[in-house]
C-alpha cells in the first residue's frame, strides 16, 4: 500500500472540498496519484465539489469574531476561485454562517464538519469553495482576545493579552490598546512575541552573518558590533520590542505598559496569529 502523507491528503481536500477520509481512501486506491484520485472522486459522484476540483480556489475571505466579553474569539478562512465571488452577498453570508458554525469546533476541522454545507453552496454559487481552516482562542486565565480583519478579508489577526484584573478588559483605554495591537501585528508581521522565543539556531546564524561582515577587526570590536546588530534584529522580529506602528518612538512593550498604568494593571501578550489569504 502506498505511503500517503498527511500533507498530500490535505492538499487534495483543499482542492476538492471532499472530506479527509474520502480523500485518503482515493489516494490509497490510486497509489498517491493526486490527479487520478480527483478523477476517482468525480467518478464516485462526490457532488459538485469533486466535479470542480480541477479549479484552484485561491481567492476568498478571512473572517473573525470576538465574544462581547472578549473572552473568546474565532477566525476562519474560506476560499473560492475568483475575487468576483468574494464580493458576492451570497458568498459573504455563507462565510458569516461558517464563522458561526466554527464555534466549538476543534482547530482546522471546519472542512470536514461543514462538508455538506460547502458542497451545497458550491452547487448554488457555481465555483469551487474550500472551508480551509479555523482557529479558536479561549482566554487562558484573566485577559482578553482581540481580532482584526484587513483588506476586505485578505489578512486576519487574532491576539490574546493577559492581565491580573477581569474588569480591566472593559476599560476604554484597554480596548483601544487591543485594537492598536491588532493593527500593529497586521502591518508589521512580527515573528514572535519575545526574544526568548527566537530559535537558538536562528540567533547563531545571525551572529555568524554579522561576524563575517566585520572580519578583520579586533575581537572585542567584533563582539560589540555583533551584539549591537543582534539587538536591532530582535527589535525587528520580536513583537514587544518592535517600534509601535502608530508611534515609532515607543515600543509595543511600552504601549502595553502605558495601558497598564492607565488602569492599574499589567498586560502581557500570550499568543497571536496572523493569517494571509492562501498562505
Amino acid at each position: 500500500m502506498a505511503d500517503i502523507s498527511a500533507s498530500l491528503v490535505k492538499e487534495l481536500r483543499d482542492e476538492t472540498g471532499v472530506g479527509m477520509m474520502e480523500c485518503k481512501k482515493a489516494l490509497v486506491e490510486t497509489g498517491g496519484d493526486k490527479e487520478a484520485a480527483i478523477k476517482k472522486l468525480r467518478e464516485a459522484g462526490m457532488q459538485m465539489a469533486a466535479k470542480k476540483a480541477s479549479r484552484t480556489a485561491k481567492q476568498g475571505i478571512i473572517a473573525a469574531s470576538v465574544a462581547p466579553d472578549a473572552q473568546s474569539g474565532r477566525m476562519i478562512e474560506v476560499n473560492c476561485e475568483t475575487d468576483f465571488v468574494t464580493k458576492n452577498d451570497l458568498f459573504q453570508s455563507f462565510v458569516a454562517e461558517l464563522l458561526r458554525e466554527a464555534e466549538g469546533l476543534a482547530d482546522d476541522t471546519i472542512g470536514d464538519a461543514c462538508k455538506s454545507k460547502v458542497e451545497a453552496k458550491i452547487a448554488e454559487i457555481g465555483e469551487n469553495l474550500v472551508a480551509r481552516r479555523n482557529l479558536t482562542y479561549q482566554v487562558q486565565g484573566t485577559g482578553a482576545v482581540a481580532a482584526y480583519v484587513h483588506l476586505g478579508g485578505k489578512l486576519g489577526v487574532m491576539v490574546e493579552v493577559g492581565c491580573t484584573k477581569p474588569e480591566s478588559v472593559q476599560q476604554d483605554a484597554v480596548k483601544a490598546m487591543l485594537a492598536d495591537l491588532t493593527l500593529h501585528i497586521t502591518a508589521v508581521n512580527p515573528a514572535c512575541i519575545t526574544r526568548d522565543q527566537v530559535p537558538a539556531e536562528t540567533v547563531a546564524a545571525e551572529k555568524d552573518i554579522y561576524a563575517k561582515q566585520v572580519e578583520g577587526k579586533p575581537a572585542n570590536i567584533i563582539d560589540k558590533i555583533v551584539a549591537g546588530k543582534l539587538e536591532k534584529f530582535y527589535g525587528q522580529i520580536c513583537l514587544v520590542e518592535q517600534p509601535f506602528v502608530k508611534d515609532q518612538d515607543k515600543t509595543v512593550g511600552a504601549v502595553l505598559a502605558e495601558a497598564g498604568k492607565a488602569v492599574g494593571d499589567e498586560f502581557t501578550i500570550r499568543r497571536f496569529v496572523r493569517w494571509q489569504l492562501g498562505a
